[in-house]
């Protein structure tokens, strides 16, 4: 049976109009309070991954409408899923969802301790049939990847990194001050290894000592039948390199689905118009109307009115990530001729003196067509 997931704002113990600086605050407190590393309370990593999740979800303006409107449930039809994360300390954690380490300095720990890669977004446009189908898309981008010269450390081949003397290899400095409140430690990053606790010598002339380099790279992109404009697809691992040795970022592929001007979408449903002519509504007739799929032959019964909606079931986008597919409803449109010749002219006049009020007479479900319509 499956749990019943808990409101993310009230794991993060705010409210629905809090702001990003809000939900920032309100996760630093319980990545603090409950991961494995500094809590001994029974199911502190489960309400760690809990409280991860919630901020996965409400610190991302698309994800976050998304569960606004729809809740849980919209977000799997979204495609959302979360990350598995698997931090063997609270620096780690920091250093993934703020850039920073547990002290708030930007590129994760000092020292030895490598920061993990940063994230990528890139854009992949795909058309709306496509869309349908799902497509694999080559998306190219520019990514930090470790320099081969040197391996990373930065330091010019036959050389290595020194410990830096004025840290000590620490990566930090202390200074101590006293007031009538007594001593207060002041710590921060140590200027001369801007952190690191090493200085080069002989910086890797390929890398300049940063132990990366930028590279062009280009992948393949397994987009989703059903795939929604602006959504985001999470490939693990495939951002900028780590430093030293650490796990290398993340790549999002941001799909924007080009409009179609044969078509709207509306959710998993496909809306459309065909075009009849005035005589061809009156009298019935079999024309080739557009789809997903392509062409379909549709029938019109003679007396065919404008703004009758034709639903073609199945025939939308599928369901992402689930099962089926929405509806394709097509609007009938009638056309009304603008001129007329004086043969066309007299033709319809002679059949507006012998017409009869049956033969405008509307049908039982004329209001109903028109509501649908409208919707």
């Amino acid at each position: 049976m499956a749990t019943l997931k808990r409101d993310y704002y009230e794991i993060l113990g705010i409210s629905r109009s809090a702001d990003e600086r809000e939900i920032k605050k309100a996760f630093r407190g319980l990545a603090r309070e409950l991961h494995p590393d500094v809590s001994d309370h029974p199911d502190a990593e489960e309400r760690f991954r809990e409280a991860a999740e919630a901020y996965e979800v409400l610190s991302k303006r698309e994800t976050r409408e998304l569960y606004d409107r729809y809740g849980h449930d919209g977000l799997r039809t979204g495609g959302f899923r979360p990350t598995d994360f698997d931090f063997t300390s609270l620096s780690d954690i920091f250093s993934v969802f703020f850039g920073e380490d547990i002290f708030g300095r930007m590129g994760g720990a000092p020292g030895a301790r490598g920061s993990r890669g940063g994230d990528i977004l890139v854009e992949a446009e795909i058309e709306l049939v496509e869309a349908s189908e799902g497509v694999s898309k080559a998306v190219p981008f520019p990514v930090a990847v470790t320099c081969e010269t040197c391996g990373g450390n930065g330091a010019a081949p036959g050389t290595e990194p020194a410990t830096c003397s004025r840290c000590g290899g620490a990566g930090r400095l202390q200074s101590v001050s006293t007031s009538v409140f007594g001593q207060f430690i002041r710590t921060q990053g140590c200027p001369e290894c801007s952190g690191t606790g090493q200085v080069l010598p002989s910086p890797c002339p390929d890398c300049a000592g940063s132990g990366q380099v930028i590279d062009e790279h280009s992948i393949d992109v397994e987009i989703p039948p059903g795939i929604h404009d602006g959504q985001r697809i999470r490939l693990s691992g495939e951002g900028h390199a780590g430093t030293s040795g650490a796990r290398s970022g993340d790549l999002y592929v941001l799909v924007r689905v080009r409009p179609d001007p044969r078509f709207v979408r509306d959710g998993n449903d496909v809306l459309s118009t065909v075009g009849l002519t005035m005589t061809q509504a009156a009298l019935g007739t079999r024309i080739a109307v557009p789809t997903l799929d392509g062409d379909a032959q549709l029938e019109f019964k003679a007396g065919t009115q404008p703004g009758e909606i034709r639903v073609l079931r199945g025939k939308g986008m599928p369901v992402l990530q689930g099962f089926g597919r929405g509806d394709h409803r097509v609007l009938v449109n009638v056309a009304i001729p603008r001129q007329l010749s004086h043969e066309q002219r007299h033709a319809l006049e002679q059949f507006e003196r012998g017409a009869r009020p049956e033969n405008y007479e509307a049908d039982e479900g004329f209001f109903e067509k028109l509501r649908a319509a409208f919707r």
